[in-house]
């Protein structure tokens, strides 16, 4: 046997692992599909001036060239593309580029490799697949799709086999509002620092904050802000702290209407936690971040905002709401801490036997009656003893065993049970637990 070439950061799944991958990305499809969410499949390359508009991104991109043009590349150069590090960028393009033929509010999901030249661990690839759903309006988008897009991705990762998820909400208004009341004008920076609180302590965020200008009193005075969290109670806590502004109170209302929404649809789901403002500059209101009960350390599993300007065609503004899910990240998870489990390795319900290889012919006319009424079939690639081929289907998961005699007569045996039954390779059909694999919890 060959030896494994494992690429760091470049996950390949076994058979088995894959049909659990498979059937998580069509659960999300199926559920974005259900809100009246349509499909986008942007290129995986863009224009490095693009990917670079998003930030500091340049150790992320991997640029891509030609192997006769090694040694030349410049990565600055206005021809040089890379591949997407995420789906957002060019989905950013893709809406200014293709805005006059969009309806809008246009409502997309998108599930697509990206790839992302940071450090390798656990959870963290370099290749590795996101779903993103957004809503994005021309020129205005109404505040209720800052409570639905969560709302839809709760309902998704629900349907996962997975454990319950809590969405930590905030409104990035009623920091940028607080920031204004206290007289501090770095908001962006403070924005930032706060964002850090769980990976650097007050001490650290406070020592940021006074590096960007703002004084102790209102690095504490934020600090209280951002220790803030629960269900409603969390806004009488922030009137608690006596300060006013307009954009405060406007942001403060929405989170509440995000609130009261999610223990509707979504009891227990949602929390607000005022420190999470998501440290991308172009996010200017709701925002979120989810995790797994139980498994914290893997971090964020799905998170986004809202945002006003990420998009712009001249004077015309394209503001949207929208959030990823890391679904790699959650694969390896499932599959890692054996959440779930494929039912079998192979597609195949049926395995026809092969009496002997002058009627394999006879074979493969069941196989095709099978597969021609939507039962995953295949035929045994030896006409070896009976026992050796069910062992065959037993060892892949195979259910059936489909067996012609020598007057012509058909049965098939479930090799679970033992159960052998008349069939007519026209008529029968296998239970629908059994038709694809499933997954076992």
């Amino acid at each position: 046997m060959a030896a494994k070439t494992s690429l760091s950061g470049f996950p390949e799944w076994l058979p088995a692992e894959r049909i659990v991958e498979q059937r998580v990305l069509d659960i999300l499809r199926r559920t974005f599909e259900l809100h009246g969410f349509a499909p986008l499949e942007t290129r995986s390359v863009e224009p490095v001036r693009e990917l670079e508009r998003k930030g500091e991104t340049s150790k992320e991109i991997y640029l891509l060239s030609r192997l006769q043009d090694r040694g030349g590349h410049d990565a600055k150069a206005d021809k040089s593309i890379g591949l997407h590090f995420d789906l957002t960028v060019p989905f950013a393009r893709y809406i200014g580029e293709n805005a006059g033929s969009l309806h809008f509010p246009f409502r997309r999901y998108q599930i697509q490799k990206v790839w992302r030249g940071e450090r390798p661990q656990e959870g963290r690839f370099r290749e590795f697949y996101q779903a993103d759903i957004d809503v994005v309006g021309a020129g205005e988008l109404a505040f209720h799709h800052e409570v639905e897009v969560p709302l839809v991705m709760a309902q998704a990762l629900a349907a996962l086999p997975i454990p319950p998820v809590q969405m930590h909400v905030n409104n990035r208004k009623i920091v940028q509002g607080m920031c204004e009341a206290l007289g501090i004008e770095q908001v962006d920076d403070a924005l930032r620092s706060i964002d850090k609180l769980d990976k650097i302590g007050q001490s650290g965020v406070l020592e940021e904050m006074t590096q960007h200008g703002i004084d102790s009193a209102q690095g504490e005075r934020l600090l209280q802000l951002a220790q803030i969290h629960g269900g409603l109670e969390v806004l009488e806590q922030v009137r608690a702290l006596g300060l006013s502004h307009p954009l405060l109170d406007e942001g403060l209302e929405e989170l509440e209407a995000l609130l009261q929404a999610a223990e509707k649809h979504a009891p227990g789901v949602v929390i607000a936690d005022l420190k999470i403002t998501r440290g991308l500059d172009y996010y200017t209101g709701s925002v979120y971040e989810t995790f797994l009960r139980g498994h914290e350390d893997l971090g964020s599993i799905c998170s986004g905002g809202r945002y006003d300007s990420l998009v712009t065609v001249g004077k015309r503004t394209y503001p949207g709401v929208g959030m990823s899910i890391g679904v790699s990240r959650l694969i390896s998870r499932i599959l890692g801490a054996d959440m779930a489990r494929a039912s079998r390795e192979v597609p195949s319900c049926v395995l026809v036997a092969v009496t002997n290889e002058s009627e394999r012919d006879d074979a493969n006319e069941v196989a095709y009656a099978l597969r021609e009424r939507g039962i995953p079939t295949e035929v045994s690639p030896s006409s070896s003893k009976f026992g050796k081929q069910i062992r065959y289907a037993d060892r892949r998961g195979i259910p059936y065993v489909w067996f012609t005699d020598e007057q012509g007569g058909h049965s098939v045996k479930d090799i679970r049970s033992g159960e052998q039954v008349d069939a007519n390779p026209q008529t029968w059909q296998p239970p629908q637990a059994d038709r694809w694999p499933s997954w076992e919890l």
